[in-house]
C-alpha cells in the first residue's frame, strides 16, 4: 500500500495547531481586559519567569511540527485499521463519547506517572522538564513550551498511545487533540473566568495546575489535563483556596504545609 497524505489526516494534524493558536488568542485578549480574574499581575509574565515570549513561541512553533510529521505517520501506519473503523457504525456519537473517555483516562494516566517521574529524578528535571517550568508565571501560548525530548515523551507519544488505544478514526483524534490542546491552554491561561466551562466539569483547572508551577508546588498536583485522581489516590495533592486581592485578581493560597 502506497503512504499518501489525505485532506483527513491534514485536518487530524493542522486542526490542533489552529485550535492553540485561537483559543489561546483568545485568552491572551482577555488577560488585558479581565484583571479581577487574574492569578497574577500581567507584569509577572515579564519579570518573574524566565524565558522570553520571543522564545516560547518559538518553542512551541518547533513542538506543533514536530507533532505534525508524528501524527502525519501515525496516520499512515494505522491507515488500513482507521478505515475500518471509520466506517459503519464506529461513527455513533456513542463510540466516540467512549473513545474520548478512553482516550482521556490513558492520557491522564500516562502523564501524571511521567510528570512525576520528572520531578523526582533531578537529572531530569534539570536537563529536560525545568524548560517549562521558565513559567512560573504561566500564560495561553506558553502551555506547550517544553524540551522536544520532553515535548515527545508528553504529547507525541502520549497523545498516539491515548489515540491508538481508543481506536480513534484521524476525524475524531482530530478534535480529541484540539480538546486537549484547548484544555492545556485553559490550565496555563492564568484566568480563573467564572463561566468557564472547564473549570465546572474539571476540578483539574487553571488554579489547581498554577499551584504546580509555583515555586512551592513542584511536588504537589502532578495530575494533567483532565482529572485529579492520581493526585487524590497517591498523596500528591495540594487543595488550596483563592483570596481576593486588593490591586484585583486572586491569590492564590495552599492549604496545607509543604515538605521539605
Amino acid at each position: 500500500m502506497a503512504f499518501e497524505i489525505t485532506n483527513e489526516m491534514l485536518v487530524g494534524s493542522l486542526m490542533p495547531v489552529i485550535v492553540y493558536w485561537v483559543y489561546g488568542g483568545l485568552y491572551t485578549i482577555l488577560g488585558y481586559t479581565c484583571n479581577n480574574y487574574r492569578l497574577h499581575p500581567k507584569e509577572d509574565e515579564d519579570e518573574k519567569n524566565f524565558a522570553s515570549k520571543k522564545t516560547v513561541i518559538k518553542g512551541v512553533l518547533g513542538q506543533q511540527f514536530r507533532q505534525f510529521i508524528a501524527t502525519n505517520l501515525l496516520y499512515m501506519i494505522t491507515r488500513g485499521n482507521d478505515a475500518e473503523a471509520s466506517s459503519g457504525q464506529s461513527t455513533s456519537f456513542f463510540v466516540i463519547a467512549r473513545q474520548f473517555v478512553v482516550a482521556m483516562f490513558v492520557f491522564d494516566t500516562y502523564q501524571y506517572f511521567l510528570h512525576r517521574y520528572l520531578h523526582q529524578n533531578k537529572f531530569l528535571y534539570k536537563h529536560l522538564h525545568s524548560k517549562h517550568h521558565r513559567l512560573v508565571v504561566s500564560y495561553p501560548f506558553g502551555a506547550i513550551y517544553s524540551h522536544p525530548i520532553e515535548g515527545l515523551l508528553f504529547d507525541i507519544i502520549g497523545g498516539t498511545m491515548a489515540i491508538y488505544i481508543s481506536g480513534m478514526s484521524p476525524l475524531t483524534s482530530a478534535f480529541f487533540s484540539s480538546f486537549c490542546n484547548m484544555k492545556s491552554v485553559d490550565d496555563h491561561c492564568g484566568l480563573m473566568l467564572p463561566w468557564n466551562p472547564f473549570h465546572i466539569f474539571f476540578t483539574n483547572n487553571t488554579a489547581y495546575h498554577d499551584l504546580h508551577h509555583q515555586l512551592y508546588g513542584g511536588k504537589y498536583n502532578f495530575s494533567q489535563p483532565f482529572f485529579s485522581i492520581w493526585d487524590k489516590i497517591l498523596g500528591t495533592y495540594m487543595p488550596y483556596s483563592l483570596e481576593k486581592r486588593e490591586e484585583g485578581g486572586f491569590k492564590l493560597r495552599p492549604l496545607k504545609e509543604f515538605k521539605n
